[in-house]
């Protein structure tokens, strides 16, 4: 009889074989491989996330032709979507004495172990089974993790269920709902989601206020010394008041105070999920920063990346790790282990599952992509900084006066960098003046009046929307990247920051006006809520679907069809619209030719035939700028690279026929 030990993925399973066991024959059945060591008669298979998956049975596919009403009362069928391990599975089960489980610590990984044990035990119900955690994917943790299994937490595992049917249930019911009365369908689909469209609602919200804002004007003072600038501390609304004050100023100003103090700079916060993805958009897409994440985590480089601790648990060798990390960051390392005693920063949040994410590996920059390195060296940068000196600063304040018009001017120089020597992503700002006596008389150089403009909030930039997005608890930390990668890849949104289409104005403005519950993350909220009683075995997941199934009922009845089916199409339409067209005055639109191919073409076609040809690869994005010369709107395309913009297609093709002679 033989032992069976299941991971997440296929790389997983390789280095845990290898950790483990010192036979370890890879072996194949078709495309599948796994693991297997004769002397121990273990094997190890790695699954490809979940295996199988929930869905509607066949018969409700027809999108159109089904009530919506029917997708709250099916029963959901569950299909299997990787035949291929399932296959092995069943095949290793039936002779196995023991199963370990050993999927990711989480709600998802509990649930992607617990089904492939309904596998497992569909061959062979009286297996023995039990449940090995870590966080990082070390010869030090898996030896430990395998040393003292615990049991499967099913209760965990329901919590990511309800979840799952949830999310499925509302973006099904919701999705449908507005593509089939737009009539988006097929590859265009208009999508709506439990947690995507509350989102959603955050950036086209913020951008109705940017669209409405009207900037006011206000004044502020200056006076310029020798070697530094003073500012008037109050702001001005009318130019007369300011220019009475700005009249008095005179010549010269007293320093009626002055004030030096040295003042230590706390050290940055262990990372956690939500952190290491606002400091990683420095670099690449919340969504791609996580995809390098996990696979430095299954290579052994650094702990689980999904995690919400941002204190490091008492048994971490944070001397060990920094150590063993100065072979390849020696001069940071130094900074820590130079000090008498090394005391690690803490966050506000502390759990007991995972720890925050720290390198678990020494890596070369020779051994890893371009991608990975960036991502590893960000970890390795933080751990340190939490661990090395505060930032020490020289910070002065000088008061001074003229004629009863009050100064004062604000410096800090850095004395020493500490922590910010090595965390090199968080510049340091200095603002230099000289030490200055009470009493002294300082020449102005030069005194401004200048007429400034208030601004309208900034856009959502993908740090900025994640930290959001946790302060509302919409979605989880393993989740929030994923959302926003959803809504680039509907077209709800492009650029960086956000900015949404008229699709997203259209989608967002429609449900707020006949469903609003759906737009706002209280009911998000309060899922999440709900997902922890679950897991701690104080709610049952068929009731908690159920209330949730109940609600989106209640929501369904209140909807005007005719309506939202009118307003969306109008929003669509508008996402299309490029500008006017140069020989009739109609509006030039996106448009498809029976071939597939897309380009600009006049609504008034077949009476008016110009056009204009577009790029056939990539999405495309049609921006709020207009050219200054044709009055057509500047269009950018995205492609895996990132965005590039084609500018007015109008200019483009001029240039190109200009070019081509």
């Amino acid at each position: 009889m033989s032992w069976l030990i299941i991971t997440e993925k296929d790389n997983t399973a390789r280095r845990i074989a290898s950790i483990l066991f010192k036979d370890v024959k890879t072996l194949k059945k078709g495309r599948i491989s796994y693991y297997h060591s004769p002397s121990k008669d273990a094997y190890v298979v790695g699954l490809k996330g979940h295996i199988v998956e929930l869905d509607f049975p066949k018969e409700f596919n027809n999108w159109a032709k089904t009530p919506l009403e029917k997708l709250l009362d099916v029963e959901l069928v569950k299909k299997v979507k990787e035949r291929g391990i399932t296959s092995v599975l069943k095949s290793l089960a039936k002779d196995a004495e023991k199963v370990t489980v050993a999927t990711d610590y989480d709600r998802e990984g509990e649930l992607i172990g617990v089904e492939a044990l309904e596998i497992v035990k569909s061959v062979n119900p009286k297996v023995k089974i039990d449940r090995v955690r870590y966080s990082a994917v070390t010869e030090q943790e898996i030896k430990a993790a395998f040393s003292k299994p615990t049991k499967v937490d099913f209760n965990l595992a329901n919590a990511a269920l309800a979840r799952q049917k949830i999310d499925l249930i509302w973006g099904a019911t919701l999705t449908r709902l507005v593509s089939v009365h737009s009539g988006r369908m097929g590859r265009e689909f208009l999508s709506v989601g439990r947690v995507q469209t509350p989102t959603l609602r955050l950036i086209v919200d913020r951008e109705t206020e940017i669209q409405k804002f009207k900037p006011e004007k206000y004044y502020e003072i200056f006076a310029d010394f020798e070697g530094f600038t003073a500012k008037h501390p109050k702001r001005y609304s009318s130019r007369d008041e300011a220019e009475k004050v700005f009249s008095r100023i005179g010549e010269v100003a007293e320093v009626i105070a002055f004030s030096r103090k040295e003042v230590a700079e706390a050290k940055p916060v262990p990372f956690n999920t939500t952190e290491f993805l606002r400091e990683a958009s420095r670099f690449m897409s919340p969504h791609r920063a996580m995809a390098v994440a996990e696979t430095l985590y299954m290579n052994g480089y650094i702990s689980y990346p999904r995690t919400d601790n941002t204190v490091y648990p008492k048994s971490l060798n944070l001397i060990g790790i920094t150590k063993a990390l100065a072979s390849q960051f020696p001069r940071e390392a130094e900074i820590v282990l130079s000090q008498d005693r090394i005391s690690p920063s803490r966050g506000r949040r502390e759990t007991k599952d995972h720890p925050p994410i720290y390198p678990t590996g020494v890596a070369t920059r020779e051994e890893l992509s371009k991608d990975e390195w960036k991502i590893y060296e960000l970890v390795v940068r933080r751990f340190l900084a939490t661990l090395a000196p505060k930032a020490l600063w020289d910070v002065r304040k000088a008061e001074l006066e003229s004629n009863g018009v009050k100064f004062v001017a604000n410096g800090r120089t850095l004395l020493d960098p500490g922590w910010r020597a090595i965390y090199v992503y968080s510049r340091a700002e200095e603002t230099e003046i000289p030490i200055l006596k009470k009493g002294e008389l300082l020449r102005i150089v030069k005194k401004r009046l200048e007429e400034k403009e208030t601004k309208p909030p900034a856009r959502y930039s993908p740090a900025s929307l994640i930290k959001m997005m946790e302060k509302l608890n919409l979605g989880t930390k393993s989740t929030r990247h994923e959302i926003i990668q959803k809504l680039m890849s509907r077209k709800y949104i492009h650029g960086n920051p956000f900015r949404p289409s008229e699709t997203a104005f259209s989608v967002i403005n429609v449900l707020k006006e006949g469903a609003e519950t759906i737009t706002l993350p209280d009911m998000t909220a309060k899922l999440e809520e709900e997902m922890d009683m679950i897991a701690e075995g104080k709610k049952d997941e068929k009731e908690v679907v159920q209330e949730s199934k109940d609600m989106l009922r209640q929501i369904l009845t209140t909807i005007d069809y005719k309506k939202l089916g009118r307003d969306l199409r109008e929003g669509i339409r508008k996402d299309k619209i490029v500008g006017k067209c140069p020989e009739c005055g109609g509006e030039l639109l996106v448009r498809k030719s029976r071939a597939g191919k897309r380009f600009v073409g006049c609504s008034n076609y077949p009476d008016c035939t110009f056009t204009l040809p577009l790029p056939q690869n990539g999405s495309l994005y049609i921006t709020a700028k207009e050219c200054k010369e044709h009055g057509i709107r500047e269009i950018k395309i995205r492609t895996k690279k990132g965005y590039w913009n084609l500018g007015c297609p109008y200019c483009n093709y001029l240039n190109w026929k200009k070019e081509s002679g």
